[in-house]
């Protein structure tokens, strides 16, 4: 029976990151142009948004990370969030209600709402993932792989459902939630006491264990790089809103931004099938610092081009940066951390990070947008992922340390 469950662990987990990634995509992926077009804000209120989703993203993933290392691979953090995932679609309505009302009221329910549902929910679901693939034997990245997939499918349409009503969106994400719902019900995973006692150790995650990481400076230089390439999710917050006002009608600019994203994304799922193999001839550190250089060239990149041919080039760099990104961290906390952390290390040393600085940046950004243009913006967003990445050659650890050094002090419990 346990080879049964281990055989359908892959074919699962893929297809829960498959259409977590499509209610992601359907509500999330044309988010600026909605609030930009059809609730009519500017890029500062837009900004304001993003930041407050950041701030809830951040209060779910430091939460989440620890709650799931203490679960384990049970799964109750997955059906509170299949939960919200089938009320996206209603909760996106009651949103633009609200903006229509207050912009700071319908602020902090859509930034909370989507911070805890997807940008907080998608590192439980990756790092579980990656959690089951070293017990089941295959590769994190080539179950990564349909997460990619999933959203490229859904953003292939979502400019033309866009265009012809945004709505149709939204209850694209509520139906996918519902596919998410009936998957996770057949997902049958080992309990804690069987294998996850054979390769991690019989015990316990304590609050201890994961507070002990804020000593270690493997950890800080971890986060250190993390500051530099979370960027990049500032930059794709309105990227879209650049990306349509090159066009000759917003029309066309939104259903040409939602081939450009689905095209970008086949190519990212093709990414994260090829990073594993990558990334395991480089090493993890050279991993994680080839794809920072990539992410600033692509940032600066964005401020010198011109046109929709060239921007749109720019853009599909993130098709090979984003694989071997995610691949690599992973690989990097399994050699230089206490395995039973893993969901800790995850949501807080990377996606925490991202939400920390995206929280200061967003409205920055935003006001940068307004004032000195997005080319600009992103000349300086792509030199800062430079010198962060730059540095963070000489901090990153580019081997395994001692089993002393992971955990100095192991607990007791």
């Amino acid at each position: 029976m346990m080879k049964k469950h281990h055989s359908q662990n892959y074919p699962l987990l893929s297809a829960l990151l498959f259409f977590f990634f499509v209610s992601w995509s359907s509500s999330s992926s044309l988010l600026s142009i909605w609030l930009h077009q059809e609730v009519g804000l500017k890029a500062m209120d837009t900004g304001v948004i993003f930041s407050v989703l950041s701030v809830s993203a951040l209060c779910a993933q430091v939460c989440y990370g620890f709650i799931q290392d203490r679960l384990a691979l049970r799964k109750n953090l997955l059906w509170y969030i299949t939960a919200l995932l089938i009320f996206s679609g209603p909760a996106y309505v009651i949103f633009g209600y609200l903006l229509s009302i207050n912009i700071l009221l319908g602020s902090i329910f859509g930034g909370v709402f989507i911070g805890l549902t997807f940008n907080g929910g998608i590192g439980v679901l990756e790092s579980y993932t990656e959690r089951v693939s070293r017990q089941s034997t295959f590769e994190f990245g080539k179950a990564r792989m349909w997460g990619s997939l999933g959203w490229a499918v859904a953003t292939f349409f979502a400019g033309i459902l866009f265009n012809i009503n945004p709505k149709l969106n939204f209850l694209l994400a509520s139906c996918a939630g519902l596919v998410f719902f009936a998957l996770l019900a057949r997902l049958k995973v080992s309990t804690p006491a069987s294998l996850e006692r054979v390769e991690l150790g019989a015990e316990k995650v304590t609050l201890e264990d994961a507070l002990r990481l804020l000593t270690l400076p493997r950890f800080w230089a971890l986060v250190f790089f993390v500051v530099g390439t979370c960027i990049y999710g500032v930059y794709d917050q309105q990227f879209p809103v650049y990306f349509s006002s090159q066009f000759a009608t917003l029309r066309e600019g939104n259903a040409m931004y939602g081939y450009l994203n689905s095209f970008q994304v086949f190519l990212e799922a093709a990414g994260m099938f090829c990073a594993p193999w990558l990334v395991n001839r480089i090493g993890a550190k050279n991993g994680l610092i080839f794809a920072g250089m990539v992410m600033a060239l692509r940032m600066m990149s964005s401020g010198i081009v011109e046109g929709p041919v060239l921007i749109s080039i720019t853009k599909l760099l993130h098709a090979v940066e984003l694989p071997i990104l995610l691949v690599s961290v992973f690989k990097y906390n399994s050699l230089n951390f206490d395995k039973r952390l893993s969901s800790t290390l995850y949501l807080v040393g990377f996606a925490c990070t991202s939400s920390v600085i995206a929280t200061f940046l967003s409205p920055l950004a935003g006001y940068s947008y307004e004032k000195y243009g997005f080319a600009q913006s992103y000349l300086l967003m792509g030199l800062m992922v430079f010198c962060t990445t730059f540095i963070s050659i000489f901090l990153l650890s580019s081997h395994k340390p001692a089993p002393e050094d992971v955990m100095p002090h192991p607990s007791s419990v």
